[in-house]
């Protein structure tokens, strides 16, 4: 088990590298560290930009303070060395919980700071801003807001009541409860029960707490689908339509390309390009490239959709789309980041169409190795349109079309894929649920769909252009030029810790004591083998372990795949962050262009925290769903995972669509009494067992769409339990 109080070689996660850094200058109030010297006295196995990352986010929430030559001491107000800092001003961003209270989650602070409800002051759910905090050692921090920095987002979705002159909207959405106060003028053609969209045009702070709307939008509930999609898109702070500007700006634009366009461009339209996509999608944003040269090299192009040539910085597209930051892939529906006349026309690489493109093309030699790289902005011509079936289908013989080129890629695709293993990639690959859906948006079925060597082919192509990108922007000078990185972060130890411990109880044993033997650990819970029902269950919580991945002008490099650099290059249709890294590239492909690392690093932020709400929001659409399926189901038995066991009861993921659904204790046969770790309960009359990881049959007791719940109840009948 990993011992993270010894930090001798090893390699700390940035949280405990951000610690460790304040307890080193701690000890020398008023001195100065270069980064290499703090690096050095640390005796870990970060690097000189990791802890450069680390310092630059303790100087953002005033823990260090940097001199004009590059050097770094404590803050004269977190200095003390017994870690008191009352009243200490804090920037973090809150967190709201069910009572009322919220937690600030501050960079650099170790413990997320609570604060109670009278203290809230009118911030909602991801908001940014300032608190008074009181931090004292052994007990837990607590602090006020005194501040609302920024607002995350302006628009909720209620229902409208008209009350003497005035109006109201109340909001109800999880962890919030909001009273809307709407003007005469600003009604719309809201009536009384109507669905609205309410804009906040004034927060209650201070004294002074009513809240003040303006109805934008009246909602139709006659299709409720189409609504509670709507809802979870709004609520979660996605536009459903654009603006008029935005629309007009995309409809102006032209593909007729100049001539003197083309010239900048290297021409590849003989070379035969082709993509491999889902059957339904319509934004074709990447295509890949065979050239067998006459040396027996082979060039294997990946090629991009060049949104910045279409959408400029500042432009009404450009603001939108840095606003959204990303599409939204909900179950029967995409909120796009950029309007169709972009994302399906002239951007998607369609085939039997000029179309312009941003470029990674790799020269493989013998045996498959990189010989070669070389990027720039391109004019290709899809000669193909491939699904992943049809490629799968070619890939296994079935389909005689392209077969030479598809299994050569392929194949440098499956040495690319070891590779890559072989050097600290982390396998937590899964099977997707899928659901088929009736004209209405109703769920009729549920499927798994598996991945195959056509969906890999592409990931690996994919995931090399993202390392080689950022490879070549963090090796260009010896100077920094600001890029934006796709950063991941070694796993949290606390939690990696319990895992053991669980795993341990289940007679598997897992070594956490360096960086390697985790990495190792990890990939041996996606290994099929004796106990993989146990790894299976082991498998997801492995998954929590992980920190979120995150978009930075700091690389810390992407620890999940054991990449030195990694970036995101390759979706520029529905992710903001490849819209910025096209943009630094091309500025610094023939010279040396640095853009403001501190205005990078503000939008790193946003467009992360933007992701992670798409994330929330594709998450909700599929739980809806998921319960939505079992609501015409009720009394259906089927077969259950027992997933996690709680003092209440026992969760339990349907197997067929992985929904979750609960059990409680007090309504089994018998009362039982729980394990001291939480990993099984023993009947005690019958001495029946349920442990983490066992199959139970289940019947489907009950459904709450409203608080998108599944009861369940066992199948005495038909139960599958060990005995003890």
């Amino acid at each position: 088990m990993s011992n993270y109080k010894n930090k001798d070689s090893k390699k700390l996660p940035q949280r405990f590298l951000q610690n460790a850094i304040l307890k080193l200058l701690r000890k020398k109030p008023g001195k100065v560290f270069s980064t290499g010297n703090i690096t050095s006295k640390l005796k870990t196995k970060n690097s000189k930009d990791s802890v450069k990352s680390a310092l630059i986010t303790l100087e953002k929430a005033k823990k260090v303070i940097s001199s004009k030559d590059g050097k770094y001491a404590i803050h004269p107000n977190y200095a003390s060395s017994d870690r008191r800092s009352k009243g200490t001003v804090l920037q973090g961003r809150a967190d709201l919980t069910s009572s009322g209270g919220a937690y600030i989650i501050v960079d650099g602070q170790e413990r997320d700071i609570y604060v109670p409800p009278k203290f809230v002051n009118g911030a909602l759910a991801g908001d940014t801003v300032e608190i008074v905090a009181n931090v004292q050692k052994g007990r837990r921090p607590e602090g006020k807001i005194t501040k609302i920095l920024k607002r995350k987002r302006v628009n909720f979705i209620g229902t409208f009541q008209s009350f003497n002159k005035y109006g109201y909207v109340n909001v109800e959405a999880q962890r919030m409860s909001l009273e809307i106060k709407i003007m005469p003028n600003h009604f719309g053609e809201a009536n009384d029960d109507d669905a609205v969209v309410v804009e906040i045009i004034e927060f209650g702070t201070g004294s002074k707490k009513e809240i003040i709307g303006k109805v934008l939008e009246v909602l139709n509930t006659d299709d409720r689908n189409d609504f509670e999609m709507n809802s979870i898109l709004i609520n979660n702070g996605f536009e459903i339509i654009f603006p008029p500007e935005v629309l007009e700006e995309s409809e102006a634009l032209s593909d007729d390309y100049p001539e003197e366009e083309i010239a900048k461009r290297k021409d590849l339209r003989d070379t035969l390009t082709f993509t491999i996509d889902p059957h339904n999608a319509k934004d074709f944003d990447d295509a890949i490239s065979y050239e067998k040269l006459e040396n027996g090299d082979v060039n294997i192009g990946v090629h991009i959709a060049d949104v910045t040539h279409f959408v400029r910085p500042g432009s009404a597209l450009d603001k939108d789309a840095y606003s959204r930051s990303t599409s939204v892939y909900l179950v029967d529906r995409v909120c796009p980041m950029l309007p169709e006349r972009i994302s399906n026309e002239l951007c998607s690489l369609r085939p039997n169409e000029d179309k312009l493109s941003f470029s990674v093309i790799f020269t493989f030699g013998e045996n498959h190795q990189l010989k070669d790289t070389w990027m720039g902005k391109t004019i290709i011509h899809s000669d193909r349109r491939f699904t992943y079936e049809e490629a799968q289908e070619v890939l296994d013989g079935e389909r005689k079309e392209l077969v030479d080129e598809l299994i050569h890629i392929n194949t440098i695709a499956k040495s690319l894929n070891k590779q890559r293993f072989k050097e600290g990639s982390i396998n937590f690959e899964s099977d997707e649920v899928k659901f088929e859906l009736d004209e209405d948006g109703t769920p009729i079925g549920i499927y798994k769909k598996t991945r195959k060597d056509a969906n890999k082919l592409i990931e690996e192509y994919m995931l090399l252009a993202n390392k080689s990108v950022a490879r070549y922007m963090t090796k260009k000078d010896d100077k920094e030029v600001p890029y934006i990185y796709r950063i991941h972060d070694t796993p949290d130890p606390d939690r990696l810790m319990e895992l053991a411990i669980l795993a341990s109880e289940f007679g598997i044993k897992l070594n956490f004591d360096t960086p390697k033997h985790i990495t190792e650990a990890l990939n041996s819970l996606s290994e099929p083998g004796e106990q993989e029902d146990i790894l299976n269950v082991l498998k997801p919580m492995a998954i929590r372990c992980m920190s979120k991945a995150a978009y930075s002008s700091n690389n810390i490099g992407h620890y999940g795949l054991g990449f030195e650099f990694y970036s995101h290059f390759t979706s520029p249709i529905r992710r903001y962050s490849d819209v910025l890294a096209h943009r630094v590239l091309h500025e610094n492909l023939t010279n040396i262009k640095r853009s403001d690392k501190t205005t990078l690093e503000d939008k790193c932020l946003y467009i992360s925290l933007k992701e992670r709400d798409a994330i929330t929001a594709e998450r909700e659409s599929i739980k809806y769903k998921q319960v939505e399926y079992y609501s015409s189901r009720i009394g259906t038995i089927t077969t259950g995972i027992i997933r996690n066991i709680i003092d209440r009861g026992m969760f339990i993921e349907i197997a067929e669509s992985q929904a979750d659904g609960f059990i409680p204790l007090d309504s089994l046969e018998e009362p039982v009494t729980m394990h001291p770790a939480k990993i099984k309960i023993t009947g005690n009359k019958t001495a029946k067992v349920w442990r983490i990881g066992d199959e139970v049959q289940i019947e489907i007791l009950n459904v709450d769409m409203d608080k998108r719940q599944i009861d369940l109840r066992l199948n005495t009948d038909e139960m599958v339990a060990d005995t003890l």
